[in-house]
């Protein structure tokens, strides 16, 4: 049994868990945590998962005390509501003068003005990757021993480091490339997936990392290009990833894909980026070319692949001057084309929502079933 530590929008963070581990299997928590009951979790797949622990029944001291020789560190982090800095500090100093005790040498990660030890904090100290560097969390009752921190490090690599990438047509984040694979593989860790809009190939790479084979298709010539760039460049650093992979040019719209396709995971096309929220006159012109995109796709699709077979994509949203969002209301045209919007237990629809403060274009996350 784990605590999951959600990310700034943990409903999109339920959601994945709930297709991960299944929904009898996790129980939001509140302060953005959630009881996750499986007995493995790989927290490095988990795109909505900052943090982690492993949720300990014995006394901690009795695990400490027989950690391997040498030096510990060790963190702490209270995730309780109305937990203080100075507490956490202080239950550090604790463990660490019962430790010192018993002859180990402990070096505390300091909590500064937080309960909580940052995501950055943990992970460039190594807390719960790395053999005696520890981290105690606790919330309310619970107990765990980190497994682990989002790698940030990695995350910017993948992302920054890649040879080709366009600003213009936007920069889908790694970490949202994972939740929208996980949204669609659910259990699954093999598997061949789709994406129609492939874009510069970031949903493929972190596909490949995850270990499906993927297929990749999109209108641009010059995006198919910069993905095979771009997958060149991760086969060149991770063995094995070269043949799992195939490309072409073709129109969402009109396109035969090749068979087979088990999972379909795509950020569709968001029309022209805004640096402001555009007027009522301008959001129907965009929302009309999007949607009109969008529901070509689907109608497409749908004779090109079985029943149930698992669609999820980002569709755009637009920030208000109200700071609302405007949606492209497209539920009814799904039914109709033959799919069914999946239902979460821990989300609604609405709340599959991704944005950054002040970002005028969201992304909408919707998850569809073949009938």
């Amino acid at each position: 049994m784990f605590l999951a530590i959600l990310g700034r929008q943990p409903k999109i963070s339920l959601a994945e868990l709930e297709s991960v581990c299944g929904a009898k299997n996790v129980t939001p928590l509140e302060n953005n945590l959630a009881q996750i009951n499986v007995k493995t979790l790989n927290l490095n797949r988990l795109g909505g998962t900052i943090k982690a622990g492993k949720i300990i029944t014995e006394p901690l001291l009795d695990l400490l005390s027989t950690l391997p020789p040498g030096k510990i560190t060790l963190g702490f982090s209270d995730y309780s509501k109305d937990a203080a800095a100075k507490s956490s500090s202080q239950k550090a100093l604790q463990l660490k003068s019962i430790l010192r005790r018993l002859g180990r040498s402990v070096r505390i990660v300091p909590n500064n003005s937080s309960a909580i030890l940052s995501s950055a904090t943990s992970h460039h100290n190594q807390l719960g990757e790395k053999i005696n560097h520890i981290e105690v969390i606790t919330f309310q009752e619970h107990t765990a021993l980190s497994i682990g921190t989002q790698n940030i490090t990695s995350y910017a690599k993948r992302d920054q480091a890649r040879p080709a990438r366009d600003t213009f047509v936007g920069m889908l984040p790694p970490k949202l490339a994972q939740i929208l694979i996980n949204l669609a593989t659910g259990p699954k860790t093999s598997g061949r997936l789709l994406d129609p809009f492939c874009g510069t190939g970031t949903i493929l790479q972190e596909a490949l990392l995850m270990g499906y084979s993927v297929y990749g298709t999109d209108l641009s010539e010059k995006m198919i290009a910069f993905s095979k760039q771009n997958l060149t460049w991760l086969a060149s650093r991770k063995q094995g990833l070269g043949n799992s992979c195939f490309l072409e040019t073709g129109n969402a719209i009109d396109f035969k894909w090749q068979k087979p396709i088990d999972f379909i995971a795509s950020e569709a096309y968001l029309g022209q980026p805004f640096s402001a929220p555009p007027s009522d006159i301008k959001l129907k012109e965009v929302q009309f070319t999007t949607k009109n995109i969008l529901l070509s796709f689907l109608k497409n699709l749908h004779p090109q692949i079985a029943p149930k077979t698992p669609i999820v994509l980002a569709i755009p949203a637009w920030r208000r001057p109200d700071n609302t969002f405007s949606h492209l209301n497209i539920i009814d045209d799904i039914d109709k084309l033959g799919y069914n919007v999946h239902q979460f237990q821990h989300a609604t629809p609405s709340e599959l929502l991704y944005f950054r403060e002040n970002q005028v274009v969201a992304r909408q996350i919707i998850v569809l079933r073949k009938m």
